[in-house]
């Protein structure tokens, strides 16, 4: 390539990265967890059908072949899918998994094919090996009719002799189901305590949350459970037992997640030490045998660091990472971390507390493309409506050998992130890369409702659902349009899920984007808020938007699909066909309200695909048909992509 640069307008330079080589590094590692002292976890899949896998730590090799799928769908979203140990006589390891495919309880030994722990039906997520019980302790979610909300979930016993496989009453159920969430048990070393947090509708997880201890009794059953922290306005996100048998949680009370034990803060600070509990399982801390805590915290990014529960004393660890994922695990002064940076994507890292050292164990980053094509991100704050602070990522075009002519100013696209109760991090990710290494800039907003920043920031999206995340998104468009960083008249909005929604309703609300990619997004309150998705999120827009019972007018004015006749700009619509969480019939619905408007439009749905593509065919034809989009709004000349057909 040499120091020869060449002119090219923005949108039209060549790039090594294409759609297939992002989908092949779509996803990350996560369960991470030790087998007695050996690390296991999960690793995606893509070009296997988007099945996730387990590993071993010490082969760093997937152990069970296609078309085994460890992933739970309790809640939908799932939570942690596995769980290891050895036996006391130092035999060979014991795994239990999910099965995504029947979503059965599996015994697994290395060497051996998976046995059924389970029968068909009932899903399981968030398991707690006791080998000297003979069982595998977790949550359990059945469905006793036709309808989403026709659910229970409690905690219970499966026997490790398979006696289950074949007989549902060989299931021992530990708790009564008067919560209708629960995650699963953690065991006092002790064994004579177990501990577990719920919450019931209306509230999720981020908005309040109990935490529960019960007693293990000689029948093997939780007696005498008691609420010992949390309330409706209360997340605790997370629970452990210490080394000595105190309770080690995670709550938000101060307006930040802070560390608490038996009710003691352990180290305040201004800043997060949990996040939204998307998924049963997952862990931001944990307890070290030597009284030290490992610890996934910060303020918008995140950091590995070991904390000193007596002192406060909180250090960092060295390396080049600074975002980690709330997958946490602990042996010994060992601890097992999964992190990323701008400059690499998520990886297994280990931390050996002793030493202070910290190496990569597992998915090691290596770059598939000379990292000169890598953007170079900008953390930035925007003022947004009324002055409040706007947080966002700006990824500006960038290209080793390409510049644009004088004067030209960059296409830049909003990407909204999920949830809308999330947050996107700055890692690695080649889809963002495809973009700005052809020429067309990224800007990750998040918005007001975003997590890392406290509950206050949290809380700006409480009711504001489409008014606050359209405006802040909104707001760092135009503020890069004014300061001259970008085309004012080549803006788009891209987002999934939440992120979807959030598209939708800029594109109906404002007239700030060109275009849009939207993809399985919410689009019709009344519908998603009526029975049209999951029980976990089916009473969350009664924070978002508001209980339907008192505002329906407000459900109808929010809706992008509502306000077809708004919608002036093109866009891509995104689906796949298996999604229960945001379903195909939310995009139909909307499409026919815009039947004879004359706007230019393509829909994809995709088979086999439930809520967030995993296949890597999938991704490589939503990429490219993304970025055909653009190259027919903004008037650029990309080769060797296929042309999107918009139709009217």
């Amino acid at each position: 390539m040499g120091d020869i640069v060449e002119t090219k307008p923005y949108g039209s330079w060549p790039s090594p990265i294409d759609a297939a080589l992002a989908a092949a590094h779509d996803g990350s590692p996560e369960w991470v967890g030790f087998v007695g002292g050996e690390a296991w976890w999960t690793e995606p899949r893509p070009q296997e059908g988007g099945r996730r896998t387990l590993v071993r730590g010490s082969t760093r090799e997937s152990v069970l072949p296609a078309p085994w799928n460890v992933r739970s769908r309790v809640i939908e979203y799932g939570g942690q899918p596995w769980a290891g140990a050895v036996p006391a006589d130092g035999g060979d390891p014991l795994l239990v998994f999910v099965h995504f495919d029947d979503q059965r309880l599996y015994r697994y030994e290395p060497g051996a094919e998976p046995r059924p722990l389970t029968p068909p039906g009932p899903r399981w997520a968030d398991p707690w090996l006791l080998l000297d019980r003979g069982e595998v302790w977790c949550v359990l979610e059945e469905f006793t009719g036709d309808h989403p909300d026709d659910v229970r979930r409690v905690l219970a016993a499966v026997p490790l002799d398979g006696s289950a496989a074949g007989d549902r009453a060989a299931v021992r159920e530990l708790t009564d189901d008067r919560h209708r969430f629960v995650t699963g048990p953690r065991l006092s070393h002790d064994g004579r305590r177990a501990a577990w947090l719920a919450w019931d509708h209306p509230r999720m997880p981020w908005d309040g949350t109990e935490l529960l201890v019960g007693e293990v009794g000689d029948d093997g059953v939780l007696h005498r459970v008691r609420t010992v922290a949390g309330g409706t306005e209360e997340s605790i996100a997370q629970v452990e037992w210490s080394t000595d048998d105190r309770l080690l949680y995670a709550s938000d009370r101060s307006g930040w997640w802070n560390l608490y034990r038996d009710g003691s803060p352990l180290c305040r600070r201004e800043e997060e030490f949990a996040g939204p509990l998307w998924k049963l399982g997952q862990r931001w801390f944990a307890p070290l045998d030597n009284g030290l805590i490992a610890v996934v915290h910060g303020r918008g990014s995140t950091a590995l660091g070991i904390l000193d529960a007596e002192s406060g004393e909180l250090v960092d660890a060295a390396g080049p990472w600074t975002e980690f994922t709330p997958a946490l695990a602990a042996h010994g002064t060992r601890v097992v971390a999964v992190g990323a940076s701008p400059r690499t994507a998520y990886e297994v890292i280990e931390l050996d507390t002793a030493s202070g050292r910290a190496r990569v164990v597992g998915a090691a980053h290596r770059d598939p493309v000379d990292p000169a094509y890598y953007p170079e991100p900008q953390v930035r704050t925007f003022t947004g409506p009324g002055g409040r602070e706007v947080h966002a990522h700006i990824h500006p075009p960038h290209h080793p050998g390409h510049t644009a002519p004088d004067g030209e100013l960059p296409p830049y696209v909003v990407w909204a992130h999920g949830g809308p109760t999330s947050r996107v991090p700055l890692v690695l990710d080649l889809a963002i890369a495809y973009f700005t290494s052809r020429g067309i800039g990224v800007a990750e907003v998040n918005y007001g409702g975003s997590t890392g920043y406290g509950r206050e920031y949290r809380n700006r999206l409480r009711e504001q659902w489409g008014v606050v995340d359209v405006e802040d998104c909104a707001a760092v468009a135009l503020a890069l349009a004014e300061e001259g960083t970008a085309d004012r008249a080549r803006l788009a909005i891209r987002g999934g899920s939440a992120g979807g929604w959030t598209a939708a309703a800029s594109l109906t609300r404002t007239d700030v984007y060109a275009c849009g990619t939207i993809a399985y997004p919410v689009l019709d309150l009344t519908g998603w808020g009526t029975g049209e998705t999951h029980d976990f999120e089916s009473r969350y827009l009664e924070s978002l938007i508001g209980p339907l019972a008192e505002v329906p007018e407000r459900y109808a004015e929010r809706s992008p699909s509502e306000h077809a006749d708004r919608l002036t700009a093109p866009f891509l619509l995104l689906q796949g066909l298996d999604d229960v969480i945001c379903p195909p019939v939310q995009c139909e619905r909307f499409l026919a309200r815009l039947d004879g408007r004359q706007v230019p439009h393509a829909y994809l749905t995709f088979a086999g695909e439930g809520h967030g593509f995993r296949r890597a065919e999938t991704m490589v034809r939503a990429l490219e048909a993304e970025l055909a989009l653009y190259a027919q709004v903004f008037g650029l000349t990309v080769p060797g992509i296929p042309e999107l057909e918009l139709l009217k």
